[in-house]
């Protein structure tokens, strides 16, 4: 696969991600799948290639780069076809930590961004709560103003590297009722009355840890406040299409993994005298799906060049990420059945891909609210 207009420095970089991650990261994901996690020190080997902080400045470690070679990466990182390592990286690079260096301070940026950049720090992003999933104006976590700290209570849930994280941004409530009273905070987890309640044990992703925290009484100084008061709602809901986006393009590439590992074993499995690969009915499928894809990818690619010429593209990214993880959730559907029995079972990686392709459709944004997002796009 290819972007639009690609050019030799784009070409080299996929060539070097591509290189890491069949070398450094595809070797392993069996074992850290089988004991649900996978060593920190990850973060630090991709932060120091330079892949968590693709878009960054290059004054806070990063790379200066745009969206095109995110989005390079988030192919070549699904190679590793394991989506919960995958997912891990995401969260650090592109969901938890960008908007730091959007509305972040100079402070900010130095002790927060930088060292996740480098992957020194571990980040996660704190929004859903145990009563308030997609509906983020209903968020009751709160900060409470004494002197110059900040005291937190409340509950987080469905954290990504929440277990092992060493900073969450988090959204907490400093105002009164619903989306007007909602603002985001820097929280290093070293803090007293921080803990981590529970590990979540997931049906997929199983190498990411995911997890339910808790706050009581958690003094931070007031400092780490991200940006104005009260405005974190409207800072939610820009980070998002960042992470949507991200959704999408990992969504087709990890199923265009999936594809080509079923034509491979279709071309080797033999069924009545011929390859089952060879049988119209599943050549069929199989060209169906891989338009399917093809079509996603044009959608994701649309959105990305809009969003780097920073052009209105929530109703695009919402558009990408709705029909991607639809349309995943049904080619895989399909690329199982295609390895009848074998597909059942571990020692074929279609079956994680099966478990994991799941939190697609849920994850970043139900289908239902990307419905609800392109239907107020359009006034309907």
């Amino acid at each position: 696969m290819s972007i639009p207009n690609e050019t030799d420095e784009h070409r080299m970089f996929r060539a070097t991600a591509r290189a890491f991650v069949e070398k450094e990261l595809a070797p392993h994901v069996d074992q850290w799948e089988a004991e649900h996690w996978f060593p920190s020190e990850v973060f630090q080997r991709v932060g120091a290639m330079g892949f968590l902080g693709l878009r960054g400045p290059e004054e806070y470690g990063g790379m200066g780069l745009d969206w095109w070679y995110t989005t390079i990466w988030m192919e070549e990182l699904s190679r590793s076809r394991c989506a919960g390592l995958n997912m891990a990286l995401a969260v650090q690079s592109d969901m938890a930590t960008p908007v730091i260096g959007e509305i972040g301070t100079d402070e900010q940026k130095r002790e927060f961004w930088a060292p996740a950049m480098s992957g020194e720090r571990i980040a996660a992003l704190g929004i859903s709560e145990p009563d308030a999933g997609s509906d983020v104006a209903n968020i009751s976590t709160t900060a409470r103003r004494d002197g110059d700290d900040l005291v937190i209570n409340g509950a987080k849930t469905w954290i990504t590297n929440g277990k092992r994280c060493d900073f969450i941004t988090l959204a907490v409530r400093t105002g009164g009722e619903g989306y007007g009273g909602i603002s985001l905070v820097l929280f290093p987890t070293d803090v007293k009355g921080f803990t981590v309640a529970r590990t979540l044990d997931k049906v997929g992703n199983h190498s990411s840890d995911t997890a339910e925290l808790a706050f009581e009484d958690c003094r931070i100084p007031a400092r780490y406040l991200l940006g104005q008061e009260n405005m974190g709602f409207y800072y939610i809901m820009q980070n998002f299409q960042g992470e949507r986006l991200v959704a999408a393009l990992m969504a087709v590439a990890g199923v265009q993994q999936a594809w080509e590992d079923a034509v491979q074993y279709g071309s080797e499995r033999k069924a009545f005298g011929r390859p089952i690969g060879k049988f119209q009915v599943w050549r069929h499928k199989l060209v169906e799906h891989l338009t399917t894809l093809e079509a996603g990818r044009r959608l994701s690619y649309h959105a990305v060049d809009l969003i780097n010429r920073g052009e209105a593209s929530v109703e695009a990214i919402s558009m990408a990420k709705l029909f991607t993880a639809d349309a995943a959730q049904r080619i895989v559907y399909d690329l199982q059945q295609f390895y009848g029995g074998y597909g059942y079972v571990n020692e074929y990686t279609i079956s994680r891909t099966w478990r994991d392709i799941r939190l697609l459709t849920i994850g970043g944004g139900t289908s239902e609210i990307m419905k609800e997002i392109i239907g107020k796009c359009r006034a309907l």
